[in-house]
């Protein structure tokens, strides 16, 4: 008789949560969703203000369109590296975008290139949640998590990495509530380069390598790589030196030639001293392409650019310039030659090996413990 009863409390027990569940889940259905835009939430990856820019989705002040080479301006309209963080209560989370050019590559996941990318803090470990699939062309609207108890949490939302942002709206429940946090103080780190460094070719924004970093170390990380224009340009170098960074990472290797190597190199780090006199600044070289295994003429050429830039390194050290590292990339992405998409631009198995790659260097160096 005592096992029918508890076999029969059970059951009730069972029942009773069932029925609880689906008429929460129900009732959640039936809220309307209110959206909340720009004021609502925190911009992160960024060092401007947002009255300084053409958009706060922008990566250079709108004073730079004038000074900067156009293809730098156009990728600079790219929102790689930004992301958005808020708080809610909410049993859900829409989001509500729309991109500038609707841009697509035949080497890289649209959601990449113009998707948005939802985590949360799950007791201070950042915990991918979904991504916002561009579905539509320029504006999309997507549903990314729904049925969720109602605690207040952190949310951080990745925003395209090779597309901008026209505008964006993040939907919640309309019981629920949606408070902007404080904007992070500490110094952030600064990454100066290439079409990897915007994120090409990650399957989705968070998987870049500074939007990783960011979240393994907690801090700042701000991307200023530019698709096959990172040349280690004065322009951006006096941008970067208006930043009280951290460190930075110049990681141009792949986009200047060896004479551009031996014209802007010192310049640079002059530009950046002459305003952050302590700063580290840490060069990153080559990382091999696969086909330069075996084709002789790209391994020469490669190889030939990284001597030109130790030498240009060694320079600055023999001339008493400080807090300067070389970084040697053997090891970068693997041994197993895995981590790219064609040879040169890295798949999310790629960008996870560099960023810890990266992190394991900057511990070497004594930034980070």
């Amino acid at each position: 008789m005592d096992l029918l009863i508890n076999r029969f409390k059970g059951s009730f027990i069972t029942f009773f949560l069932c029925l609880l569940f689906s008429q929460s889940f129900l009732f959640s259905q039936d809220i309307p969703i209110k959206y909340y835009g720009r004021d609502s939430f925190t911009i992160e990856g960024s060092a401007i203000v947002d009255s300084l820019k053409e958009s706060p989705y922008d990566r250079l002040p709108y004073s730079y369109k004038s000074i900067v080479r156009e293809p730098v301006w156009e990728l600079s309209k790219n929102s790689a590296g930004l992301s958005i963080r808020f708080n809610t209560n909410s049993s859900l989370i829409r989001v509500k975008w729309q991109v500038l050019n609707d841009e697509s590559m035949n080497h890289m996941t649209e959601t990449g290139i113009k998707g948005v990318d939802l985590y949360f803090n799950n007791s201070g470990f950042w915990q991918y949640l979904g991504t916002g699939r561009p579905y539509e062309t320029i504006k999309n609207d997507q549903l990314i998590v729904s049925n969720m108890s109602s605690v207040m949490r952190e949310y951080k939302l990745y925003l395209p990495l090779y597309d901008g942002i026209k505008a964006l709206e993040v939907g919640i429940d309309s019981i629920s509530v949606m408070v902007k946090p404080i904007k992070e103080t500490q110094k952030p780190i600064v990454f100066y380069g290439t079409s990897i460094t915007q994120g090409g070719c990650a399957t989705r924004p968070g998987m870049a390598h500074t939007n990783i970093i960011s979240r393994k170390l907690g801090l700042n990380c701000i991307n200023y790589g530019f698709s096959g224009n990172g040349r280690m340009e004065p322009e951006i170098a006096t941008l970067i030196a208006d930043i009280d960074a951290y460190f930075y990472v110049i990681e141009c290797m792949a986009n200047v030639s060896k004479d551009q190597i031996k014209e802007n190199t010192i310049p640079l780090v002059k530009i950046i001293r002459n305003k952050q006199p302590e700063a580290p600044i840490l060069f990153v070289e080559n990382i091999m392409f696969e086909n330069g295994y075996l084709d002789s003429l790209v391994n020469y050429d490669l190889l030939e650019e990284d001597k030109e830039l130790k030498h240009q390194f060694n320079i600055m050290v023999h001339n008493g310039i400080q807090n300067l590292h070389y970084i040697d990339s053997e090891g970068a992405t693997g041994y197993d030659h895995e981590g790219t998409v064609d040879g040169v631009h890295f798949t999310d198995l790629g960008f996870m090996r560099y960023a810890d790659f990266l992190i394991n260097k900057f511990k070497q160096i004594g930034l980070i413990e």
